[in-house]
């Protein structure tokens, strides 16, 4: 992708995201915190990219572990989460969990 966006905006395409892609933000991580997904080559997974850091951006997490994160935790709700919530959430274990 290499274009930035808000992480909300991301979080709310999840869906459409590769298993492939990088989820890469600016701390400190908020819903409206600039973001980008990049796919990153199997021969440079130990290397965060440029485009990223030239942008100021960290690791966030990677789109498929974001994915599951978000499938089981709104599995578990008895309602679906409001945008904001869901991109909380994901904050929320980024920062403790992952």
């Amino acid at each position: 992708m290499g274009k930035v966006v808000k992480l909300i905006e991301l979080v709310e395409r999840l869906a459409e995201l590769d298993d492939e892609e990088t989820i890469y933000a600016r701390k400190p991580w908020t819903n409206d915190s600039d973001a980008m997904v990049v796919h990153i080559p199997d021969d440079k997974l130990n290397e965060d990219p440029l485009e990223a850091t030239e942008a100021g951006l960290a690791y966030f997490l990677e789109s498929f572990l974001a994915r599951e994160v978000m499938e089981g935790w709104i599995a578990s709700l008895d309602e679906k989460p409001t945008l904001a919530a869901t991109c909380q959430r994901l904050i929320g274990y980024a920062i403790n969990d992952a």
